[in-house]
């Protein structure tokens, strides 16, 4: 029996439900702060991700679904969402209109360990909010994942984390500081991080091996080397998130470790989840459309696992019961059946026409799928039955078609 690939799986039932659910109330809340969803391809060139990613990040080293295709071109299918909608703000010439808002979802895919919450293709939500440099715009955009999860109805078991990684001059300097204080240690360091040592030493901070992260407990904190205009930035980020009335704890032990990101970082984290705790982060990005061959456009956002999310709500709420259509089996009947249904859809009611074999079998199909009504179609006209109280009504189709009309 064929079975899905390791690391995927089918969003079917109350999954599906779940996953619609975290969709949907998303594009609604972003809607509100003025957010517009983007679709971009699933797969790009592969140099969209393995120049913005960094060579000796994990995603790319380890992680990225790469392949040739057939005429040749190095293809990626996406690892996360914040490149793609970057590179369509350049090819869309959209740089010169700005700001742009954006809000996207959409599955991603990383060969990783599966797990709990965390599979091979997995699904995200996403804003990126690309032209503003102020830090009211990082509260705004951390405002408003705080509200989708408000809304999920998750926010009891969520903590907000904040840190600052600094302007431009703040990370030379920690980067210099981390240089020295992991290179007295670099015989004990893993061989991902001898790597990063020397191309991207602010990765090692991520790296999740055991002895690396023995190490790093004695590391130097960037609050060390924060210039006065960082510190300014970072004081107006917390006064603009008190103003949302969004909670915060710090933690100088976020961080990012590609050169384009800079001043916030943030993660949204439960415990209810266990190892798999952070369940929406972001950051500022200055630097990446820039590196990705457009002008310098400040930008900041953060993207969501849907999969996480799912698992933290509760029975997501059910959509309205459906009206059961039973018809005879004459065509009149049917005929009728597929009149009263269409009329039912076009007023915004959910209609569904039963396919059993008679009346009893449809009323059991109705039952089953916890139908508050019933309509009963014959030749001599309809039946509109109330299932939860058995009471019904015999009308003509002429007098429940004039019913219906505004």
């Amino acid at each position: 029996m064929l079975q899905p690939v390791r690391g995927t799986r089918d969003l079917i039932g109350e999954d599906a439900a779940r996953h619609a659910f975290v969709v949907e109330t998303a594009r609604r809340i972003t809607a509100l702060y003025g957010f517009s969803e983007w679709q971009t391809p699933i797969f790009e060139d592969t140099r969209v991700f393995s120049r913005t990613l960094g060579e000796t990040s994990d995603v790319v080293t380890k992680e990225m679904y790469s392949f040739e295709d057939r005429g040749g071109d190095s293809i990626t299918l996406r690892p996360e969402g914040t490149a793609g909608v970057s590179r369509a703000l350049i090819t869309n010439g959209l740089t010169q209109t700005l700001p742009q808002k954006v809000f996207y979802q959409g599955p991603m895919f990383r060969y990783e360990r599966p797990q709990k919450g965390r599979y091979r293709q997995f699904h995200q939500i996403g804003v990126e909010l690309l032209g503003p440099s102020s830090p009211l715009a990082d509260a705004e955009v951390i405002a408003c994942g705080w509200q989708i999860l408000k809304e999920l109805g998750v926010a009891n078991e969520i903590t907000l984390q904040i840190n600052t990684l600094g302007d431009a001059e703040s990370r030379a300097k920690y980067r210099a500081a981390l240089v020295e204080y992991f290179s007295k240690h670099v015989d004990a360091l893993s061989a991902d991080s001898k790597i990063r040592l020397e191309k991207n030493p602010l990765r090692i901070l991520d790296s999740k091996d055991e002895g690396d992260r023995e190490i790093i407990q004695g590391a130097p904190h960037g609050s060390a080397f924060r210039s006065t205009e960082a510190g300014v930035f970072y004081d107006e980020l917390k006064y603009h998130l008190g103003s949302f009335n969004v909670r915060f704890d710090e933690n100088p032990n976020i961080v990012r470790g590609l050169d384009y990101y800079n001043h916030t970082a943030f993660e949204f984290v439960t415990t209810a989840l266990g190892a798999q705790g952070t369940v929406l982060a972001g950051g500022r990005y200055d630097g990446l459309v820039e590196q990705m061959g457009g002008p310098k456009v400040p930008g900041v956002g953060w993207a969501a696992g849907i999969e996480r999310l799912a698992m933290l709500v509760g029975a997501p709420p059910t959509s309205s019961a459906s009206i059961i259509i039973i018809a005879e089996k004459d065509q009149g009947s049917q005929t009728s059946a597929v009149q009263v249904a269409s009329l039912l859809r076009e007023s915004g009611k959910k209609a569904e026409i039963s396919f059993q074999s008679g009346f009893k079998n449809g009323l059991k199909y109705a039952n089953r799928m916890n139908a508050k009504e019933a309509i009963l179609v014959n030749g001599r006209g309809l039946t509109l039955k109330n299932l939860e109280d058995g009471s019904q009504t015999d009308t003509s189709l002429e007098d429940f078609i004039s019913t219906q009309k505004p």
